[in-house]
């Protein structure tokens, strides 16, 4: 039996309590409310205010604005899902209109999508760019927690292009922020299993994107905003034109164009704690630099040398470069010097967001052919530019993991690195001859080690991306009664990574071989030994998406509850990546830089489907609904995907609906190709165990403050290394629901959904080497161990690891279960007019099976930690929406709930609830607590033409809890806070419509 926390009771007892209060709301306010256009059966829509909640009921079909705006056209609905036009599925889907995304205050699809209560798991978010994302300068979603690879995102419902780049550096994934935002007219949520309709990746369901059919006339906006501390700038302008009318004159062509700009986000913009690498306000160690957490690995931006074969570090000039110089009254016994310089790494070089910037434009034209025919042809561009700082260069280093060879190291000569690799030395003479005056030594004749960061130069990534898209299609009736449709798309995706400052290893052996570097005084350094030392390193990288797709349908004969529909249709398309590594040893292991990951990968393939769909409404009040696709791929493999689904609806006022299907997702181009694939991970204290951290002067129970630096801020990395002949994951899926409409406006849903992966691909599980390794046990099958250089303060102890890796294989079985819950309603109190939406969903399990019949479970925890970079599972996440319209104003308040979890992971070797990944003490606790805000928008309608608005975001300028675990950002979850960490927030804008 599950056990909730306090929070998630409180978030169950929200979800529950609102319908009654609506249905209490509607009774008194039954008279005055709104008749619906047609008689609603279901609904789980989140609707936009002008549009009338009960029209909108089935939550089966897509419907349109009933505000009659010119840019739906009053166009034939297309249904996520399914080949029929106003089908009514039994399959769960969420619409969120771009009138409702107004509404909160939303101003980009990524946004959005992100916000979905079905969003959970392993999301990449923005924010992650600048903490260490392999697709940094991405956004993708990740419905039921099952990855970004088993959701499947469509552009009006066709495929679009890979991000070049690999979430993790294996999980291909659709690019979020590619998508034009100021011409998206509604965005389509399918929860459910959709192999059948579109083949492999929507396992856990389909994010379709569709876009404005026709414009008529000039529109435009103009919007800015900022917090109420003046961080987190964004500005946003849009304006669309169009001309002609599909009905009078048979045509239309709008085009459109956007530009967004959200500025950058550091560290020290935040209120404390999240400022500061000193906790000790909060009860936790202070991780300045101090006499305490110096090391030779954590030296800070300033350089310390030694004689070779001496023990204690010297500062280099006795002179700080960077920071405030502290006396530690070390001696020569250690390593320590007896000056250090202070420094605040947090403060002083953590990023919480990059800057972005986005613009492009789009052009579309429509027209009517014949009587019974339509065609269109749009083409579409977008640039997105991600950039951010980060850390001081580094020189005292391990070279990321080798592709052709073992890494070098300027740390150790152990066997487990390149042969020449050394501690970082100081020559007695320089290339030339000459007296080596960056050694203070080298007039005794003794060489010397050097670490430290370079005070001068700190690293900088910027990702550009330019996506070029083009459409075209025809759709209409034949023969009298036959439906058919026909779709072309071209989509190209070109991505540039640059990256400055990071040190070319040959290079610096160079420069410090012939003095070129002045160590002793760094910003005396000349620019052109600098860009010696660190040159620009830029990869480009590049993804392709070619589709055609055909489907024709036909009512074949009456049945007792309407027409026997029958279609059927075919696909083919082609996909590629080209994604070369930014660091290559393939000319040894110097000629790279430390600290550029090394993955890379390529592949193309073409599928081939054929798909159809039978939907039989075999009475008024059961309709059944079977449909499966088959697909075969240029690289061998081939699948079939069936799914059933049933629709009962015993009276008006209560529908009851199920489905069952098979799925399937293909190896990506990443798992089956790509390079080794380094991903770090925070050292914790449940890694290791108390006979290892005794060499190091400390036990699990005190890891957070008395272990050395070189432990417990330590980081390993595990390496993935690809797989050619795997095998595709398989799918079973089955929802079942209950949609209950009391009155007319008021609709309620619940809907289940449990979803089983098996064959997953996975690498096995990096926890059960590492603490074999720190036990001195035999490492288990599958994997290799590669140890770290000593600790120069304790050279005799047992290394840290500095990778453990492992192949990819076909082994687990994942399970995904859960209840969504939906409540919409409309009420008119005269001249005023409330609607209402709640999204909630309520995950009962997320877990992983493996091969030996032991379990991991992660809901309610930092799990799986590995895939979701610390940012866990949550057991809650969801909205409530409340609009009031009076006369020319709208007020819209928004609810935003994700639940707390405890500082636990399975897969971490720790046991749910038991607190094992917390520090030691565990000063925060043990939970998170849950994360609520609240949003306000109030929207002016000065005349038909303009209207303005204001978003107060976050209003009671709630903070997220504290989470020292999560690596995805410093001291707070990024995918539970969001944008709240900017704390209150302010937009405003103008809309203008001519």
């Amino acid at each position: 039996m599950s056990t909730f926390h306090r929070n998630s009771r409180k978030a169950a007892l929200l979800a529950a309590v609102t319908p009654f209060a609506m249905l209490y709301a509607g009774t008194v306010s039954a008279q005055t409310s709104t008749a619906p256009t047609q008689p609603a059966t279901t609904q789980d829509n989140l609707p936009a205010a002008e549009q009338d909640a009960a029209a909108q009921a089935d939550a089966g079909r897509q419907l349109q604005s009933a505000s009659g705006d010119s840019s739906t056209g009053g166009a034939d609905i297309v249904v996520t899902g399914s080949l029929f036009r106003q089908a009514i599925t039994p399959s769960p889907v969420t619409t969120l209109s771009a009138e409702s995304l107004d509404q909160r205050g939303i101003a980009t699809v990524q946004d959005a999508v992100q916000r979905l209560s079905s969003n959970n798991g392993a999301a990449l978010t923005n924010s992650f760019t600048a903490n260490g994302a392999f697709a940094g300068g991405a956004s993708a979603v990740s419905l039921r927690g099952l990855s970004s690879s088993s959701t499947l995102v469509l552009f009006d419902g066709l495929r679009a292009a890979y991000y070049p780049l690999a979430d993790d550096a294996t999980r291909n994934f659709v690019d979020l922020n590619t998508i034009p935002d100021d011409i998206v007219e509604r965005i389509e949520v399918l929860r459910d299993g959709a192999s059948s309709s579109y083949g492999a990746d929507a396992i856990a369901g389909v994010v379709n994107i569709i876009t404005k059919r026709s414009f008529n006339g000039v529109s435009g906006r103009a919007e800015a905003g900022i917090s109420q501390s003046g961080i987190a700038p964004t500005q946003r302008l849009t304006l669309t034109a169009g001309t002609g009318d599909l009905d009078e004159k048979g045509y239309n062509a709008y085009i459109s164009g956007f530009y967004y700009h959200s500025g950058g986000v550091r560290n020290s913009d935040l209120p404390y704690p999240f400022n500061s690498s000193n906790q000790t306000g909060i009860g936790g160690p202070d991780n300045t630099l101090n006499a305490g957490t110096w090391a030779a690995a954590n030296a800070g931006a300033n350089f310390y040398t030694r004689p070779t074969g001496g023990t204690q570090f010297n500062l280099l000039g006795n002179q700080c470069q960077t920071g405030q110089p502290i006396a530690t009254g070390a001696t020569g016994a250690t390593v320590l010097p007896s000056t250090i310089c202070s420094q605040d790494s947090v403060y002083q070089y953590g990023t919480v967001a990059p800057e972005i910037e986005r613009f492009g434009g789009s052009a579309k034209f429509t027209a009517k052919i014949g009587d019974t025919s339509e065609a269109y042809a749009e083409f579409n561009f977008q640039q997105s530019r991600s950039s951010y700082s980060g850390t001081p260069t580094q020189i005292y280093a391990n070279g990321p993991a080798g592709i052709y060879f073992q890494p070098y190291s300027s740390r150790s000569n152990s066997a487990s690195y390149a042969p020449g690799s050394q501690a970082l030395t100081l020559p007695v003479f320089l290339s030339n001859g000459q007296l080596n005056p960056n050694n203070p030594y080298a007039a005794s004749g003794q060489t010397a080690q050097i670490v430290g960061l370079l005070p001068t130069s700190v690293e900088r990534n910027e990702t550009r991306s330019r996506v070029y898209r083009g459409a075209l299609g025809i759709h209409g009736t034949v023969l009298g009664d036959w439906d058919y449709r026909v779709d072309a798309t071209a989509m190209h995706t070109d991505l540039r990574r640059t990256a400055d400052g990071y040190v070319y290893i040959q290079h610096l052996l160079d420069v410090i071989a012939d003095g070129s570097y002045n160590f002793l005084n760094p910003s005396a350094t000349s620019q052109s030994t600098l860009n010696y030392l660190t040159p620009t390193n830029i990869t480009d990288s590049s993804s392709d998406l070619y589709q055609l797709q055909a489907s024709v349908s036909k009512s074949l004969m009456q049945l007792p509850g309407g027409d026997l529909q029958l279609g059927f249709g075919g696909s083919v398309y082609y996909e590629a990546v080209d994604s070369p590594s930014a660091n290559s040893d393939i000319n040894g292991p110097t000629q790279r830089y430390f600290r550029i990951n090394a993955f890379g990968t390529s592949g193309h393939r073409t599928v081939s489907s054929a798909f159809g769909e039978l939907n039989a409404p075999v009475l008024d009040q059961l309709t059944l609904n079977a449909s499966g696709r088959y697909d075969h791929y240029s690289t061998g493999q081939s699948n079939f995907s069936p799914k059933f689904g049933a629709k009962f609806t015993p009276f008006r006022q209560l529908t009851l609906r199920g489905t069952y299907s098979r799925g399937f997702r293909i190896p990506s181009f990443a798992e089956a190709n790509a390079l080794p694939t380094t991903g770090y991970v925070t050292n914790s204290a449940g890694l290791f165990n108390d006979a290892y951290l005794a060499q190091y002067g400390c036990t699990t129970a005190n890891f957070s403050t008395a272990c050395p630096t070189y432990i417990r801020s330590g980081s390993y990395g595990a390496t993935t290394l690809a797989t050619p002949d795997l095998k595709p994951e398989k799918s079973r899926s089955f929802t079942g629901g209950v949609v209950f409409e009391p009155l007319r406006n008021v609709t309620l849903t619940v809907d289940y959904f449990n979803i089983k992966k098996t064959g997953a691909i996975t690498s096995l599980t990096s926890g059960d080497a590492l603490r074999a390794y720190y036990a001195g046990q035999t490492i288990p099958t599958g994997f290799t161990i590669t140890p770290d250089a000593a600790d120069p303060a304790f050279p005799n102890a047992t290394p840290r690891v500095l990778y453990v890796s492992s192949a990819l294989v076909n082994a687990n079985t994942l399970k995904s279960e859960g209840i969504d819950f939906g409540a919409n309603a409309r009420f008119n109190f005269g001249d005023v007019t409330w609607i209402s939406n709640l999204d909630a969903t309520l995950q009962l399990e997320l877990s992983t099976t493996f091969p030996d019949g032991h379990k991991e479970s992660y809901v309610d925890t930092l799990g799986n930690y590995n895939l979701t970079a610390g940012s866990g599972t949550f057991r809650w996440h969801g909205n409530w929406q409340n609009t009031l319209l009076v006369g020319p104003y709208s007020v819209t308040g928004t609810v935003n709930y994700t639940s707390g979890y405890d500082l636990s992971a399975e897969d971490q070797g720790g046991v749910a609830g038991d607190c094992s990944l917390a520090p030691s003490p565990a000063y925060t606790g043990c939970r998170v607590k849950s994360y609520i805000t609240f949003d306000l928008n109030t929207t002016v309608k000065v005349n038909d033409q303009f209207s303005f608005y204001v978003n107060a975001l976050n209003l009671f300028n709630r903070l997220p809890g504290l989470d020292p675990v999560t690596y995805g950002a410093y001291l707070y979850n990024p995918v539970q806070a969001g944008d709240g960490i900017y704390g209150r927030y302010f937009r405003a804008g103008v809309k203008f419509s001519l």
